[in-house]
């Protein structure tokens, strides 16, 4: 009887730990899936966070304007090019004579009071010249002393080398200068006698200012009050309310356009008859862009 009983009360100790153990291991996963939501949510809230503090802080709030400045000036340089070329079968020939050329007319150039500062050499090209008979469709034989056309009396001497079927021909050289010319009255003069001095090739004139900041500053100016007249508009229309100027972008064209105006003619006694070169006037345009806050 006795041993029953502790059996019973052992059976029912035993039921009450798994009872215990049970209990204990459901809290125990019950709080790690707690914390882990826990965990995640915070990592989910900081990501948010993140990304809104990332996103542009000019966007809404922010306007930009653009506007348009215009401004004009007379040209005080005119710029001009002038081009010698020679051809010599050496090459040490073609460059003695096309040196003695060009000294020519920058001499005659100088002599009308342009300055060394405003000539400068933009091209110097030396190539050797080639000629293709076979290509003209005039069969050739050649020898080896000469090259002689079988339909034709023409004959080429020993000294033009052959190679490739193209006979080597001299060389040609090509020189330009680029003048500036800051006293218009001298235009004429100097074309006239560059062009006695021997330039072969005189062209591509053109006018421009010396120092375009000036009328830059007055169109950008002119750029700015522009846009702050279409804010002007645009507040008043909307009802927005524009804060300080937070941001202004700048262009312009790098080129000042020409307006063509006034003629220059030469001497009224000059028996030869001297183009008329329209100096007219130069426009710039800047714009600008300005960003505003918006309250």
């Amino acid at each position: 009887m006795e041993e029953e009983i502790r059996t019973k009360n052992s059976i029912e100790t035993s039921h009450s730990l798994e009872t215990t153990h049970t209990l204990d291991f459901s809290d125990k996963l019950y709080k790690v899936v707690i914390g882990v939501i826990v965990v995640a949510s915070i990592f989910l809230v900081g990501e948010l966070m993140y990304r809104f503090s990332s996103l542009p802080k000019n966007m809404p709030h922010e306007i930009s304007i653009s506007g348009e400045g215009k401004a004009y000036i007379k040209p005080d340089i005119a710029l001009i090019n002038f081009g010698v070329s020679s051809q010599a079968l050496k090459s040490q020939d073609v460059v003695n004579q096309n040196n003695t050329k060009m000294n020519a007319v920058i001499k005659a150039i100088k002599d009308l009071g342009v300055e060394d500062k405003d000539i400068q050499t933009t091209l110097y090209s030396l190539t050797p010249l080639y000629e293709y008979p076979a290509a003209m469709g005039v069969p050739s034989a050649i020898r080896s002393d000469s090259i002689k056309l079988e339909s034709s009396a023409m004959t080429y001497p020993s000294f033009f080398p052959v190679k490739d079927g193209r006979v080597f021909n001299g060389y040609h050289l090509e020189q330009q200068v680029s003048v500036k010319i800051r006293n218009f009255d001298n235009i004429n003069s100097v074309l006239d006698k560059a062009a006695e001095a021997g330039a072969t090739n005189i062209g591509e004139l053109q006018f421009t200012v010396d120092d375009s900041e000036k009328v830059r500053s007055d169109a950008r100016a002119k750029a700015i009050e522009n846009a702050k007249e279409k804010l002007k508009d645009i507040t008043k229309q909307s009802g927005l309310k524009i804060g300080k100027l937070v941001n202004i972008y700048e262009g312009y064209n790098n080129y000042p356009q020409p307006i063509y105006g006034k003629a220059m003619g030469g001497a009224e006694d000059s028996t030869i008859v001297a183009p008329e070169i329209q100096t007219g006037q130069m426009e710039v345009s800047v714009n600008v862009t300005l960003t505003y806050q918006v309250k």
